[in-house]
C-alpha cells in the first residue's frame, strides 16, 4: 500500500482543496420549491403560495436583495450555509437529545456468559478506539470518495476529527459546539466510564505509555468494584443531560456553583468518549428493544442515568450483550458514525483480544470517581428530568424489520437505483397508511465541498405520487405497463433530485440562507417564510436516511416531529433492514402498521417488476436454492446450522463554536493505508 502524503491529506481533511459550496440561482430554487409543494397543498393554498413566491422573486424585490447578500457571503466564507445550518438543525433546537436528535448504531447481540466477558469486550473496544484515535491524531485516515450518484469525487474529512475532540455545551437559547485543537502542551487523555450512574476517569496514558488491553481490563474491573461499593445512594447526574436543552443549561449553571461539580464537568467534557457499562435491562431480546435501549437507555429505572448525552460518542456495553453506540449529532453525520463503528468491529474481529501481561504498566493508579455536590434545587431538577425521560421512553414506538424477500441486487437487476427505489417504497407505504403525500426529508451529503454537511432530497415528488396512486387507488385503473412506466418516472425524478442535492443545488439550504440573511439584516420576515406552505414544507412527517453498513449492525433514530416517522434503512445484497420509529401519543402514527404497509409495497413493486420484466422472483428462487441445498446436504450427510436475526431545531447569528486545546498523542509519522469511503 502507498504511504499517505500527509500534506496533501491536510487539504482533504480540512476541505481546503475542495470547491466551495455553490449558490443556486434564486429563480431555480423558487421554481423547484413550487414544483415540490404543489401536490402537497390544496388548490387555494397553492394559488396563494404561488403569488407570494412570484412577489418574492420579482425583479428588484426582496428576494434579489437577499440573494445578493448570499453572493457576498459565499465570497467570504468557506461554506456560506454552514453556520446557518448548524444553528437551525441542531444548536437552536431545544428538544432533548435522546430519541429526538441523537442516532444510535446497534451492534450484534453479544453472548456474555459471565460479568468478566462484558468487561473484556469493553476493554477490546476501548483498545480499538485508541487505535482509531491514533489514525486521527496522525491525520492518516484515508480520504473518503463518493459512491453511488456521481461517484469518485474526494470528500471533506473534517467531520471525522470531531469524533473524540468535541462536545455540545447547553445554552439557554442556543447550544455551543465546543471543539478542541492540537497544542504543543500535553494534556491527559482519558475516557469516562459510566457504571451504575457513576462516572469514573480512566486515564489511557500513564507515564507517557498508552495502556494496553490488559491494563484497560484491570481498570474496568476496579471501576465495577468501586461502583458497587458506594454505600450512599449516588445521584444520577447523567439524567440532567437527557432533558430539554434549556432545562439542562439551567441545571448545569446550578451545578457550576460548586467547585467539585466544576471539576467533574470539566473531566467529562474533555474526555475522548464515554464507555457506558450498563446493567442487564431485563427486557425481551429483540432488535427493536435493543434499538430503543440504545436511544434512551431504558429510562431512569434502567440505564437512562448511565449516560452523558453532550459527548459525541458513547459506547454502550450491556451486561446482557446489548451493545452499540449513541452519538451527539451536531459534530458529524451518520457516515462518520458508521465508518468509525465498522473500524471498531472489524478491529475486534481481526485483532484477537490481547489479554497478556507483557509491556503493561505496573502498579496502575486506581481510576478516579467523579464526585457531585447536589443541592435541593439539583435534586428537584433531577426528579423533573427523570419524569420527562420516563415519558419519552413510554412514548417511543420502535419497530425494526428485516425484509428478506429481496435486497439491492434484485433492484439493480431492474436497472434502478436501490436508494431511489426504497424511497418510492416509503412513499407508497405512507400513502397506503394515511391516504396522502407528506413533506419528506432524505439526507444528502454535500461533502464534495468545503465544510460540507447535508441538504435535503425532497422525496415526495409528484412523480412518486402518481405511482402510488396507480398502485393503491381503485378509481385509477392502470395496466402493469403503465404502472411500471410510472415507477421508472418516480425513480428517475428521485435520482435527479438526489443529484441536485449532492451537487449543492438543493432548495432547503438556499431557502434557509435567504431566511437567515433577512434576520441578520433586521428586515421584516418575508411573506414566503410566514406562508403556511413553508411551514408544511419543513414539517417532515417522513424523516428518512439510508445508512448502509458492511458489517452486521444497523442504525436507528426517532421521529423529528410529533406526528411523524423516522425511517432508517440499511440495504444489503439479499435483504433490507428497516428501523421505523414513531410516537405512541400521536393518534396518526403506528410503526407496526407502517412496516406492514412497507412490506406489502415492496412485495407489490417486486411483483410488478417480475410481471413486466419476466425476471425471477428472488424469494421463490431463494426457496428453490434452499431446497436444492437441503438435498445436497442430505446426500452428503453434512450438518449445517443457519443463524437469523429477528425482524428488527433563534437568532440568526453564527453558531457558537469554541476552540480548546488538547495534545495529540501517539501520532504515527507514517501510516500505510489506502481505502475508499462511502458517501
Amino acid at each position: 500500500m502507498p504511504i499517505l502524503n500527509r500534506e496533501s491529506f491536510k487539504d482533504s481533511a480540512s476541505g481546503d482543496g475542495l470547491p466551495k459550496l455553490p449558490l443556486p440561482s434564486l429563480s431555480e430554487t423558487l421554481d423547484t420549491y413550487l414544483r415540490c409543494m404543489k401536490h402537497l397543498l390544496t388548490e387555494e393554498q397553492f394559488s396563494k403560495t404561488q403569488n407570494i413566491v412570484m412577489q418574492f422573486g420579482a425583479p428588484g424585490g426582496v428576494g434579489e436583495l437577499l440573494q445578493s447578500k448570499l453572493v457576498e457571503r459565499r465570497e467570504k466564507k468557506a461554506n456560506w450555509v454552514y453556520d446557518y445550518w448548524l444553528n437551525d438543525m441542531y444548536l437552536s433546537n431545544r428538544l432533548a437529545l435522546p430519541v429526538n436528535s441523537s442516532p444510535a448504531m446497534v451492534f450484534p447481540q453479544q453472548n456474555f456468559k459471565a460479568p468478566i466477558d462484558s468487561l473484556r469486550f469493553a476493554a477490546h473496544l476501548m483498545s480499538g478506539v485508541l487505535e482509531y484515535k491514533t489514525l486521527l491524531d496522525a491525520r492518516a485516515l484515508p480520504v473518503d470518495y463518493a459512491r453511488g450518484q456521481l461517484s469518485g469525487k474526494p470528500l471533506c474529512m473534517e467531520q471525522y476529527y470531531r469524533l473524540f475532540t468535541s462536545y455540545r455545551l447547553p445554552g439557554p437559547d442556543r447550544d455551543t459546539l465546543v471543539a478542541q485543537e492540537s497544542s504543543v502542551m500535553p494534556e491527559p487523555e482519558h475516557i469516562i466510564v459510566a457504571c451504575k450512574n457513576q462516572f469514573f476517569v480512566l486515564d489511557v496514558v500513564i507515564n507517557f505509555r498508552r495502556l494496553n488491553e490488559r491494563d484497560l481490563l484491570t481498570q474496568l474491573e476496579k471501576i465495577t468494584k468501586m461502583a458497587g461499593s458506594e454505600d450512599e445512594p449516588v445521584p444520577p447526574i447523567g439524567l440532567l443531560t437527557s432533558d430539554g436543552r434549556t432545562e439542562w443549561a439551567e441545571a448545569r449553571s446550578v451545578l457550576m456553583r460548586e467547585s467539585t461539580n466544576r471539576d467533574s464537568l470539566d473531566m467529562i467534557e474533555r474526555c475522548l468518549c464515554l464507555v457506558c457499562l450498563d446493567e442487564a435491562s431485563e427486557t425481551e431480546q429483540s432488535d427493536a428493544t435493543h434499538a430503543a435501549l440504545m436511544l434512551h437507555g431504558g429510562g431512569p429505572s434502567k440505564n437512562g442515568g448511565n449516560r452523558w448525552y453532550d459527548k459525541p460518542m458513547q459506547f454502550i456495553v450491556g451486561a446482557d450483550g446489548c451493545c452499540g453506540v449513541v452519538c451527539e449529532h451536531s459534530p458529524f453525520e451518520g457516515i462518520v458514525l458508521v465508518q468509525c463503528s465498522e473500524y471498531l468491529l472489524k478491529y475486534m474481529i481481526g485483532s484477537p483480544s490481547k489479554l497478556v501481561r507483557a509491556a503493561s504498566v505496573s502498579e496502575l493508579p486506581a481510576p478516579r470517581r467523579l464526585r457531585w455536590k447536589c443541592s435541593p434545587q439539583i435534586q428537584k431538577l433531577l426528579t423533573s428530568s427523570a419524569e420527562k425521560l420516563h415519558r419519552l421512553v413510554k412514548n417511543l414506538d420502535m419497530n425494526v424489520h428485516k425484509f428478506t424477500d429481496y435486497g439491492k441486487e434484485f433492484i439493480k437487476k431492474q436497472k434502478m437505483s436501490p436508494d431511489a427505489y426504497i424511497q418510492v417504497a416509503l412513499q407508497l407505504a405512507y400513502y397506503r397508511c394515511h391516504g396522502r403525500p407528506v413533506s419528506t426529508y432524505e439526507s444528502a451529503s454535500t461533502r464534495r465541498f468545503q465544510q460540507g454537511r447535508v441538504d435535503n432530497i425532497r422525496s415526495a415528488t409528484p412523480e412518486a405520487l402518481a405511482f402510488v396512486r396507480a398502485m393503491t387507488d381503485r378509481k385509477v385503473i392502470s395496466s402493469d405497463k403503465e404502472k411500471m412506466e410510472l415507477l421508472r418516472c418516480a425513480i428517475n425524478a428521485q435520482t435527479k433530485y438526489t443529484i441536485l442535492a449532492i451537487t449543492g443545488m438543493g432548495i432547503d439550504n438556499h431557502l434557509l440562507g435567504l431566511r437567515e440573511v433577512a434576520c441578520e439584516m433586521k428586515i421584516e420576515k418575508p411573506e414566503i417564510f410566514k406562508d403556511k406552505a413553508y411551514r408544511i414544507s419543513n414539517h417532515f412527517i417522513l424523516s428518512t436516511s439510508q445508512v448502509p453498513t458492511t458489517v452486521e449492525m444497523f442504525c436507528c433514530y426517532g421521529p423529528v416531529v410529533p406526528d411523524g416517522y423516522g425511517a432508517c434503512y440499511n440495504p444489503q445484497s439479499d435483504h433490507i433492514i428497516f428501523s421505523v420509529s414513531s410516537f405512541h401519543e400521536s393518534p396518526q402514527t403506528c410503526s407496526v402498521k407502517f412496516v406492514k404497509c412497507l412490506v406489502q409495497g415492496l412485495q407489490d413493486m417486486m411483483n410488478l417488476c417480475n410481471r413486466c420484466n419476466c425476471g425471477p422472483n428472488p424469494a421463490e428462487q431463494r426457496r428453490n436454492n434452499q431446497t436444492v441445498e437441503m438435498q445436497v446436504h442430505t446426500e452428503t450427510q453434512d450438518k449445517t446450522s443457519q443463524k437469523t436475526s429477528d425482524s428488527t431545531k433563534n437568532p440568526p447569528t453564527n453558531p457558537q463554536v469554541l476552540m480548546k486545546s488538547i495534545d495529540p498523542t501517539f501520532a504515527k509519522a507514517q501510516i500505510q493505508t489506502s481505502a475508499k469511503g462511502k458517501d
